[in-house]
Formats: structure tokens, sequence, C-alpha cells
């Protein structure tokens, strides 16, 4: 077994302590691969952010349980060489059953989501329950779910979602201990959110999707004051992004996500955890396409990655410094 604390990396208490008092979110943003921890680690340096690498159940299977632990260690040691000694996370994110749960914790892990949310109540009860027992044993922090997010994103798929009942919370935390608590107001996996029906245009013809359930998140910080929230499904699908797939060989139709603003809004509440992942896809593919068409001879994939990685570390930093407030708070 290896312990997190070995490799230099914190759970999430402390970390989201201090968001919750703050009125921010701590960044938690997903990587499979070099570039893209690269990308993570040197704009939460510059921007002085605490984050959280997050690792999908399909992201350790491509890039190699003992490859990622080595990874996340090196994540620490790259931070301290660029000068900051910020607070790092490695999260699995979407853990889906009690043992891939306990193989992260003792992989290295700090923390896990198990999501029992498809599950009936009392299997989902039952299920967080076992995990919180075994990763507490080792100071490993834990994160539950409960409503579903509609969607896809690796191998989490959902056609419709279900809102979070406020009505649960405080049976499900109490029942669980989970430190903290995924919920769902609106938001949704993957780059296509909404259909265009959910949909109204803007003056300049652009998608607006409906708006965050803010109603419901008030309601559940009512019923667990103090408690820390998560939001998946939260990246922003920036418009320039798409357009530059688009025009550059792609085939992204009707790609639309969370505004900013209603993030932002949210980072000053409870929800002191977001989760961003299609964002940092749709900025590595532009950057990727956008050589590939521009330098049609080019084979280094230097000189392609280089660039993604580029375009990452500034949509990183963008999110740190202007949605979710954490800029300063390592």
């Amino acid at each position: 077994m290896v312990s997190y604390k070995d490799l230099g990396l914190v759970n999430t208490r402390e970390m989201f302590a201090k968001a919750i008092e703050g009125g921010y979110a701590i960044p938690a943003f997903n990587f499979n691969n070099m570039e893209q921890m690269q990308a993570i680690i040197s704009a939460c340096v510059e921007a002085s952010s605490p984050v959280i690498l997050q690792v999908s159940s399909g992201a350790r299977k491509y890039a190699n349980q003992t490859l990622l632990r080595y990874m996340a260690q090196g994540a620490v040691e790259y931070a301290k060489e660029l000068g900051k000694n910020i607070p790092i996370v490695l999260h699995l994110d979407h853990g889906n059953s009690f043992e891939l749960c306990k193989s992260c914790i003792d992989m290295g892990f700090s923390s896990v989501m198990i999501d029992g949310s498809s599950l009936p109540y009392e299997e989902n009860v039952a299920l967080t329950k076992k995990v919180v027992e075994y990763a507490h044993q080792f100071d490993v922090t834990v994160e539950g779910e409960l409503g579903v997010l509609a969607g896809v994103e690796d191998e989490v798929a959902a056609e419709h979602s279900h809102y979070t009942d406020p009505n649960d919370v405080v049976d499900f935390v109490s029942k669980t201990g989970v430190d903290s608590l995924a919920i769902s107001i609106g938001t949704s996996h993957g780059a296509n959110k909404f259909k265009p029906e959910q949909c109204t245009r803007n003056a300049e013809g652009i998608l607006v999707p409906p708006p965050l359930r803010f109603d419901i998140l008030k309601e559940i910080e009512k019923r667990i004051p103090g408690f820390p929230i998560v939001l998946h499904g939260s990246s922003s699908v920036p418009q320039e992004y798409v357009k530059i797939i688009n025009s550059h060989g792609g085939a992204l139709k009707d790609a639309v996500g969370i505004p900013e603003e209603q993030l932002r809004e949210a980072a000053k509440s409870a929800v002191c955890k977001i989760n961003i992942d299609s964002d940092g896809r749709l900025a590595m593919t532009a950057a990727v396409r956008k050589v590939f068409v521009d330098s049609p001879a080019e084979f280094d994939p230097r000189k392609y990655l280089g660039p993604a990685r580029e375009e990452l570390k500034k949509l990183y930093k963008h999110k740190c410094e202007n949605v979710l407030g954490s800029a300063g708070k390592a």
C-alpha cells in the first residue's frame, strides 16, 4: 500500500473548509496524460491556486495506475520547482464500485468519489458508507453523490437528469459519513450538455442554456449548513474553441455549456469543488487541429502537443482567476 502523504499530496478536508469560508471553489481538472498535468500545475502555480488532479476510471486505465501515482508525485515536485508548494489532491472521479475506490486508496489517491447515484437510495447509502469506512482508516476523504446528471463523459452516461432532493441530504450525509456531496442542480456532462430546444438564443445567435437551480442549492445549504458541496459537469464549452475545431475539420454540433457567471455565483456558496473536463478537451483539440491544418507537413508530436499544453494552461489559469475565485488561495 502507498500512502498519499508519502507522495506529498493532501486530502480535501482543510482545502474545502477554507474555500467555504473564503467564498471560492477549488478547481478539479481532469487529466490523463503528461501535457494535461503540466498545464494544470503550471497554471495553478502561476495563479497560486490549490488544485484537485482528477482521474476518471477510464483515464486510470488509459494512463496506468502505477504511472499515475508517479505523475502525481511528480506534480508535487514540479510545483515546487516552479516556485510554489501548492496543495495538490489526487482524486478519483466517478468511482462506481467499492473495489475501484479501495484500489485507488491503496495506490496513493488522497480522495475518492463513490458514485452510487444511479442505485436505489438505500443501496447508494450502503455502498457510500462502505467506501467511507475504508477510506477514513487512511485519512482519505470521500465524495458521494445524490441526484443524476445527464450527458456522457468517459464511462458516465445518463439520458435524463434528476435534481437532488433536499429532503434526502441530511439523512444521506449522517448515515454515510461522507466528506463532501455532489449534487444535481442543472449541470451536465460532456460538451453537448443541452439539446437546442432546451436553450434560447442570444442576440449573437449563441445558444443559452436554462439557468442552474440555485433554489435547490440554497435549500440544501439550509439543511446541511457549511457542508462541502460539489458541482460536476461544469464546463462552459467556450465557443471560440468550438469555432476553431469546426473551422479546422471538426464536427461539433450544438455544443453548449454552463455560463461562467453562474459558476462564479455557485463558487460563492457552499460549492467548494467545481469539476471541469470538457473545456480542457476542447482547448487541447482546438490547438492540435489548428497545427494539423495550418502546418500539414508537421509530424513532431511536440509541435502540436506543445501548443495544446499552452492553450490548456491559459484556460486553467482563467478558470482560477476569473471563474472559481481560487487564485491567490494556495
